[in-house]
């Protein structure tokens, strides 16, 4: 299974790809701190979130994808009844842009399809248009549930102008 991404392998999570999986969830902790200007997102370990994400899926519904010897990405899959979410999809910084997502994203839908699921869903962060853009290409064009809140904090807020949905403008 090698391709544009010069030949990474798509395989299931193993106990001993934890820390590679942690340091990975750290890179996209560290992508919403900088998308959102944000340093406190994630608090201040936030690879253990990592361990908190294992428990709830499993490591049989995780995949990584391996590079000379090394794990590069991270995908999983929320299993809920009929349908599921895929959370998260991580490729190493250095490595975007190689066919690495789109491997671990074709690993989540191939097991959604073999498990006869009714749907599959994502939840990218509203700022992260790069995200949004990928899954858009790749299949995930139905919205479903659209998640919208009110900022009751006082200060600053880290919101800008954004998008725009049922013509009502809303800030990302």
């Amino acid at each position: 299974m090698t391709g544009e991404d010069g030949g990474a392998v798509v395989r299931g999570y193993r106990a001993g790809d934890l820390e590679a999986c942690r340091s990975l969830w750290v890179e996209l902790t560290e992508t919403h701190r900088r998308i959102y200007d944000s340093p406190g997102i994630g608090g201040e370990n936030p690879g253990l979130q990592f361990d908190d994400h294992l428990a709830l899926v499993g490591p049989d519904n995780l995949w990584v994808a391996e590079l000379d010897g090394r794990v590069v990405g991270l995908t999983g899959v929320i299993l809920r009844q009929d349908e599921a979410e895929l959370e998260p999809l991580i490729v190493t910084e250095a490595l975007r842009g190689r066919g690495i997502g789109t491997r671990l994203a074709e690993a989540v839908v191939a097991a959604a399809r073999d498990a006869g699921l009714g749907s599959l869903s994502v939840r990218p962060v509203a700022r992260n248009v790069a995200a949004l853009q990928f899954f858009h290409a790749h299949g995930f064009r139905v919205m479903g549930h659209v998640e919208i809140f009110m900022d009751l904090r006082d200060g600053p807020r880290p919101w800008r102008p954004g998008e725009s949905l049922a013509d009502r403008p809303f800030s990302v």
